[in-house]
């Protein structure tokens, strides 16, 4: 058939050259489309059985989201801050005259290629536009994800994955923040990865029909956190992405969940744990003493229970463990004991083709932040209530009231407990 194209294509140039009554641009299309359609053509390689038309970036998905944030109205205490949720919120500064980081803010700037580059190797790449280190500078490129799916079977239920990926700790921390309805994760689990990142190998089990439910459960607007599989173990650096291990001691990670159907509604419990060491690479002030700094205990352990939103939703998780804290009398980082959580209720109202998320958090948190200035030490209380609306598919604006209590003290700010509240607003793009 191809040859066949090819000759007609050829006795169709000739025919230029030696018809003077035909003329020459509709020859001229005709041959464009030939061409077109051979360019088209299956051509079999007999080696491998894969077309040689068929090129890697064919197999190449690409999609992305962006969020712009303004925390700047009704703030009755711009020194009520949260470091590890958005930067442009409040201040940590220790001038009492400093002002509020509280203009427009580009939260999330990310793209996502993704795709199957081979029937058993999936590839999933993740830049983020939008970061802000503690610098002060924003908006530069940054790695979040990237990372291979190695399945060892047809129905890819078996899978190992390898690169920098998200940590299997938390419903939270694995829900992307283009699905979270709140503004920031809760301290009390987001505590125990920062960015929920880190370089690790795990292995990953779900039947092909959980993964199926899984992918519904974000598809079809019930807020669900993606396929981490139903049980995961594996091991990673534990020092947080982008960032160099600090020291040999690899954490091991577990956890186990599973969305059962219950007449209309789905259900999903879990529970989840890791277990290693914490390296300090600088984050410790002079004259702060740690013992043993490259080799912290840092273990948790954390229960999940979801009743997705069909229409009436319950998120709540909590977990303990022990970890380092900075200790105001002592001027120590101690291993201390942890613990906590929250409860967040949620209303899924779909109006035709729109759909409106009405929301209420509660999160408690008593323990350190290991990655934060000298294991800064933390009791949190905050109230949050929102709303989130979907007028399209591609936009998103949520409004968020927050009401919050927050003690967070290290070497230079030994007593600092603030109390305030403040409306935050979103909008998010889809692509």
């Amino acid at each position: 058939m191809i040859k066949r194209k090819i000759i007609a294509v050829l006795l169709l140039i000739a025919s230029v050259a030696n018809a003077q009554d035909l003329k020459k641009e509709d020859v001229k299309k005709e041959v464009i489309r030939l061409l077109d359609s051979i360019n088209k053509a299956k051509l079999p390689d007999t080696k491998s059985g894969v077309s040689n038309d068929e090129h890697w970036y064919d197999r190449i998905s690409l999609r992305g989201y962006a969020q712009i944030r303004y925390n700047g109205l009704f703030s009755t205490n711009d020194k009520v801050s949260c470091d590890q949720c958005d930067k442009s919120w409040g201040t940590t500064s220790t001038d009492p005259n400093a002002k509020a980081n509280n203009g427009l803010f580009i939260r999330r700037a990310r793209l996502v290629f993704s795709g199957q580059v081979h029937p058993n190797v999936f590839f999933y790449f993740q830049p983020d536009f939008a970061s802000s280190p503690s610098t002060g500078i924003q908006n530069f490129v940054q790695i979040r994800d990237l990372y291979f799916d190695l399945s060892f079977d047809k129905k890819k239920e078996y899978r190992l994955r390898v690169g920098q990926s998200k940590i299997p700790y938390g419903f939270e921390n694995m829900q992307s923040s283009s699905q979270r309805l709140t503004l920031d994760r809760a301290d009390g689990i987001n505590s125990s990865i920062a960015n929920e990142r880190d370089l690790g190998m795990f292995f990953y089990w779900a039947p092909a029909e959980i993964r199926k439910r899984f992918e519904m459960l974000v598809k079809d607007g019930y807020k669900g956190s993606g396929d981490f599989g139903v049980f995961a173990l594996g091991v990673y650096n534990g020092q947080i992405a982008n960032k160099i291990d600090g020291n040999r001691d690899l954490n091991v990670v577990a956890r186990v969940t599973y969305p059962f159907v219950i007449g209309n509604q789905i259900i999903e419990p879990g529970i989840q744990a890791y277990t290693g060491k914490w390296a300090f690479t600088g984050e410790i002030s002079s004259g702060v003493i740690v013992n043993d700094p490259q080799y912290i205990k840092d273990q948790r352990v954390g229960a999940t229970f979801v009743l997705y939103p069909k229409p009436f939703g319950i998120q709540t998780e909590y977990n303990i463990g022990t970890g380092p804290r900075y200790n105001t009398v002592t001027k120590t980082v101690d291993v201390t004991d942890l613990d906590g959580g929250y409860v967040l209720l949620n209303y899924k109202w779909d109006l035709k083709k729109q759909r409106l998320y009405p929301f209420a958090k509660f999160q408690y948190y008593d323990g350190g932040k290991k990655y934060e200035k000298d294991a800064r030490s933390y009791v949190v209380r905050d109230y949050e209530f929102g709303v989130e609306w979907q007028p399209l598919k591609a936009f998103e604006l949520t409004a968020e009231y927050v009401v919050a209590d927050r003690t967070f003290v290290d070497s230079a700010l030994p007593i600092n407990r603030q109390q305030g509240n403040l409306l935050r607003l979103q909008a998010q793009f889809n692509f």
